[in-house]
């Protein structure tokens, strides 16, 4: 399991958002986190990459990628993102550099060095979300889903068996935010887990996966009710 919680509570400073979660993630799954604004969805997912800190019962659990979040030193939380992908509503692309360079950024503040290697896997990510020729491009050059797109390559640079990605879609229109959600669907088919927030309730239709609600302060699987579709033998709707 690559994300176990029990009985986990998330607090902004004093203020609990969350009680009692339980929250599981598993390889190559695809989850969705709905609910309002300030339900608590953005603060789980923090936890998972330690931007929040989370406190539990004594008989709880908060594992992420094997570690212990609740003891977790701060020198060992480079290493848990490494192995994770995080991708931004507003991109967080570093505008005084291209696409290429945005990229060798990040590689080299992860410990790659071999030009070559780096080279090629900056090829190899582009080309998986149809970017390759927008290598040279200054982000400002780039349209809402182009940047979006570059966003998702920049979270699939170190291979991550995680991508977390808090409202990927919010700035998009409809037409782009479906390819968006397609890209990350087919992402979980090579084992990679996308746990993704989002308001866009009409894309639960259009590509199932998990589903999690925030409400009221609880977050309950309702993965059941958007997938209610039975079909008779004959293949009709009963």
């Amino acid at each position: 399991m690559l994300i176990d919680y029990q009985k986990v509570n998330i607090y902004q400073q004093d203020t609990l958002v969350l009680k009692d979660v339980t929250f599981h993630a598993d390889e190559g799954e695809f989850i969705y986190l709905i609910g309002k604004v300030g339900s608590g969805k953005s603060s789980l997912l923090k936890t998972f990459y330690c931007e929040l800190d989370i406190d539990m019962e004594e008989d709880g659990k908060a594992e992420v990628l094997g570690r212990k979040i609740n003891i977790i030193r701060r020198k060992e939380v480079p290493a848990l993102r490494k192995e994770m992908g995080i991708i931004f509503q507003d991109f967080q692309l570093l505008h005084d550099r291209n696409v290429y360079r945005n990229f060798l950024f990040v590689l080299e503040a992860t410990g790659w060095k071999n030009r070559n290697e780096i080279n090629q896997r900056i090829n190899e990510v582009l080309a998986s979300v149809d970017m390759i020729d927008h290598k040279e491009k200054m982000p400002h050059e780039l349209s809402g889903g182009e940047q979006q797109r570059i966003a998702i390559a920049r979270a699939l640079l170190n291979h991550p068996k995680i991508i977390v990605a808090d409202e990927p879609t919010g700035n998009l229109d409809p037409e782009t935010a479906s390819n968006i959600v397609k890209l990350l669907k087919d992402i979980t088919r090579q084992g990679t887990t996308v746990v993704m927030s989002t308001h866009n309730i009409p894309m639960l239709d259009m590509y199932p996966g998990i589903v999690y609600r925030c409400k009221d302060g609880v977050i309950t699987d309702v993965t059941n009710e958007y997938n209610k579709m039975d079909l008779t033998e004959d293949g009709e709707e009963e």
